[in-house]
C-alpha cells in the first residue's frame, strides 16, 4: 500500500509537470520611432507555436514578425501555445510618432521680390532638406536648424499654393498671390493744342488687364484697355486739368492695382507778368525739381524767369527766360541732377552752364541762376568760405569769399551769360539764404 501512494504522487507530479504553460517573453524594435514605423516584434522562451495582436487590428503568426504601424500607441499581446495547448502571453509597448510639417507663407507679395516662407519639422531633424513646392512645380530647398525650425526666402514671380515635403509629411498648402508692378507715364504737364500720351504697363504682363481713363470737367474724355498695357493719345484743347485714372482687372493669383493723377493743360506760351493756373503748374514742375523760387503763386515774376533761365542753361536751350511748347515737353520728361563732387553739404558752381548747385546731404537742394566771370576768370577748384558779411560789402551784397576778392554774392544784375568780375553773381533774393546755409568753412567746388 505503501509504494503505491508513493506511485500515485509521482504520476501526479508528472502529470502536473507536464500540463504547465510556456513561458514566453515579447520584445520590439525600435519600440518607439517617426510614423509610419516598421517594427520587428519578437517572441522568445519554450518552443510553442505564436500567434500576435498587433495592437490596431492586426493579426500575425510566428516567433518573429514584421509590422508597420500608423502614428499612435499600441499594445502588441503574444500569446503562445505549446504542445499540451496550455497558453501563455506577453506583451510589448509600440509608440509611433507622427512627422508634421508646417509652413507659413505671406498672403500675397511684390512681384520679383523676397518673401520668406517658414515652418517646423517636428520631431525635430536638424540638417533635414525640406522640399518646397508651388503646385508639382519644385521651388527650393530649406534646411532645418535647431529645434526643427527652417526658413527661407525665394523670389516671388507666380502666384500659386505653396507646400512644404519631407519624408511623406506634407503640410497644408498656403496660397501666395503676386501684386503686380504697375508703372505709368502721365505727363504733369501739356501745353493745350498739342497731343499727350498716357501709358501704362504691368510686371508682368499676364497679371491682368490695364485700363486707362481721362476725365475733364466731370466727363470721360478718353479711354483705353489692354491685355497688360495700355497707351491712349489725346488732343488738350484748352486749358484746364485732367484728371487721370488707371485700374487693372487682375487675373487669378494677381492682386489689383490703382493709379490716380492729374495732368495741367497748359497756355503754350509764358513770359514775366504773365498770371493764372498755367504759371502756378509751370512754378510747382519747377520746385519739383529744386529750381530755386521765392515762392509758388500765379504770378510769373523775376524769380520765375530765373528758374526758367537756370533750367534752360542746364538743358543747353536757348537762355529766353520764357516759356514755349518745346520747353513743356522737357519739363515733363525732365529729372533732378545728381551732383557732380560727391557726397555731404557743399556748393557747386558749373561755370560752363552758369548754374549754381546747393548740395544737401548728398543731394542737390537748390538749382540757382548765376552769372560768372565775363573773361572766364571764376577760379576752378575746391575752396572754403574764409569770410562772410551780411549784408553790402562794397557793391556785394551778402558775399561768402571763397578765394582771395572772389566771392558769391547778391547783384542787382545776373544776366543769362557770364558777366561779372570773377565772382559769382547771384540774384539779390537768394542771397540772404544762402549766406545764412553756409557757415565759414563751408566747401565750395568750381568746375567747367
Amino acid at each position: 500500500m505503501r509504494g503505491f501512494a508513493v506511485l500515485l504522487v509521482g504520476l501526479a507530479f508528472t502529470a502536473g509537470a507536464s500540463a504547465a504553460p510556456p513561458i514566453v517573453t515579447a520584445s520590439a524594435a525600435p519600440a518607439a520611432g517617426v510614423a509610419p514605423l516598421r517594427v520587428t516584434l519578437t517572441a522568445s522562451g519554450d518552443a510553442a507555436t505564436y500567434t500576435w495582436d498587433l495592437g490596431d487590428g492586426g493579426i500575425a503568426h510566428g516567433a518573429v514578425v514584421t509590422h508597420t504601424y500608423a502614428p499612435g500607441r499600441y499594445i502588441a499581446r503574444v500569446t503562445a501555445t505549446n504542445a499540451s495547448g496550455e497558453t501563455a502571453e506577453a506583451q510589448v509597448g509600440v509608440t509611433a510618432t507622427e512627422l508634421t510639417l508646417s509652413l507659413a507663407a505671406p498672403r500675397a507679395g511684390d512681384y520679383g521680390e523676397a518673401v520668406v516662407l517658414s515652418g517646423r519639422l517636428r520631431p525635430a531633424r536638424r540638417g533635414a532638406r525640406i522640399q518646397i513646392y508651388r503646385g508639382r512645380t519644385h521651388v527650393t530647398t530649406a534646411v532645418a536648424k535647431a529645434g526643427g525650425r527652417y526658413r527661407v526666402a525665394i523670389r516671388l514671380r507666380k502666384p500659386g499654393r505653396y507646400r512644404a515635403v519631407y519624408a511623406g509629411a506634407s503640410s497644408a498648402e498656403r496660397p501666395v498671390r503676386v501684386r503686380p508692378r504697375l508703372d505709368v507715364s502721365i505727363p504733369a504737364t501739356v501745353a493745350a493744342g498739342t497731343a499727350s500720351t498716357f501709358a501704362a504697363r504691368l510686371v508682368p504682363r499676364a497679371a491682368g488687364t490695364v485700363t486707362i481713363r481721362v476725365r475733364a470737367a466731370g466727363r470721360t474724355v478718353g479711354s483705353r484697355r489692354g491685355n497688360g498695357s495700355a497707351t491712349l493719345r489725346l488732343p488738350a484743347r484748352g486749358a484746364g486739368v485732367l484728371r487721370v485714372q488707371v485700374v487693372t482687372r487682375p487675373r487669378a493669383g494677381f492682386t489689383s492695382a490703382r493709379r490716380s493723377s492729374s495732368t495741367h493743360v497748359v497756355q503754350p506760351s509764358l513770359a514775366s507778368g504773365s498770371r493764372g493756373p498755367s504759371v502756378l503748374a509751370l512754378e510747382q514742375r519747377l520746385r519739383e525739381l529744386r529750381y530755386a523760387l521765392r515762392g509758388v503763386d500765379t504770378v510769373y515774376g523775376t524769380d520765375t524767369a530765373e528758374a526758367v533761365l537756370a533750367f534752360q542753361k542746364l538743358h543747353g536751350l536757348p537762355r529766353t527766360g520764357r516759356v514755349e511748347a518745346s520747353l513743356w515737353r522737357r519739363l515733363a520728361t525732365a529729372q533732378v541732377p545728381a551732383p557732380r563732387y560727391g557726397t555731404g553739404d557743399h556748393t557747386e558752381i558749373d561755370k560752363s552752364r552758369n548754374v549754381l548747385y546747393e548740395v544737401t546731404g548728398g543731394r542737390i537742394n537748390r538749382i540757382v541762376h548765376v552769372s560768372t566771370g565775363a573773361t572766364g576768370n571764376t577760379p576752378l577748384g575746391t575752396f572754403h568760405v574764409y569770410r562772410k558779411v551780411g549784408g553790402w560789402d562794397w557793391v556785394l551784397w551778402y558775399p561768402m569769399y571763397f578765394l582771395r576778392g572772389f566771392a558769391i554774392h547778391g547783384y542787382p544784375s545776373v544776366p543769362a551769360y557770364p558777366a561779372s568780375h570773377g565772382c559769382v553773381r547771384v540774384p539779390m533774393w537768394i542771397a540772404p539764404s544762402l549766406f545764412a546755409q553756409h557757415a565759414h568753412g563751408a566747401r565750395i567746388v568750381v568746375f567747367a
